[in-house]
């Protein structure tokens, strides 16, 4: 047991871990680049440029990575693209 009056100094040693983490990058019909990473709820942001929603998905990722344990991490299975028919008028002569 320390003595009163007595400090100790523990050093402790923080290994970077990097995460490679899924970006959606739209654009919205004002031209702002709007960013998600679906590895998180809620985890959105956006940029007047790609590299400035980059930037600010990367603050709000830090933020969520605060907030979230990793065994809480949504679980990103893919992206796919989808044919949908879209109702199309068309002259019938």
């Amino acid at each position: 047991m320390p003595l009163i009056g007595e400090i100790h100094l523990f050093n402790w040693c923080l290994e970077m871990e990097n995460l490679h983490l899924p970006i959606i990058i739209e654009i919205d019909e004002d031209g702002y680049y709007i960013v998600s990473c679906p590895q998180f709820k809620g985890c959105h942001s956006y940029g007047e440029t790609i590299d400035d929603a980059l930037e600010n998905i990367r603050e709000v990722i830090e933020i969520c990575l605060e907030e979230t344990k990793i065994e809480e991490f949504n679980t990103f299975i893919g992206f796919r693209e989808l044919d949908v028919a879209q109702n199309v008028k068309t002259s019938c002569i």
